[in-house]
């Protein structure tokens, strides 16, 4: 009965170890998605700033600023252009 009673001590050490382990898991997971959520909160406020940057700047946007403001000016050519065709394509 000895090596019962030692087997039963080892696989309730083993459940405990395996049950706390699964606890620390779910909480890594819970505060990666935490930092996660945070990192959506800082990009898009970022996007905003950039957003309201170049609505404020308007044709002037500093030399740094310059090259990003064109790529922006062009996609909504772009956009204006294809949704023109789209407008085309529907008859309207």
């Amino acid at each position: 009965m000895e090596f019962l009673d030692k087997l039963g001590d080892t696989l309730s050490t083993k459940g405990k170890e395996v049950s706390g382990k699964a606890k620390d898991l779910a909480e890594i997971a819970n505060l990666k998605r935490q930092i996660s959520t945070c990192e959506d909160v800082i990009r898009k406020n970022y996007i905003e700033i950039g957003k309201r940057y170049y609505e404020s700047c308007g044709q002037e946007p500093g030399a740094e600023y310059e090259e990003f403001c064109r790529a922006i000016a062009n996609a909504n050519s772009g956009i204006e252009e294809l949704e023109q065709k789209i407008k085309e394509v529907k008859g309207i």
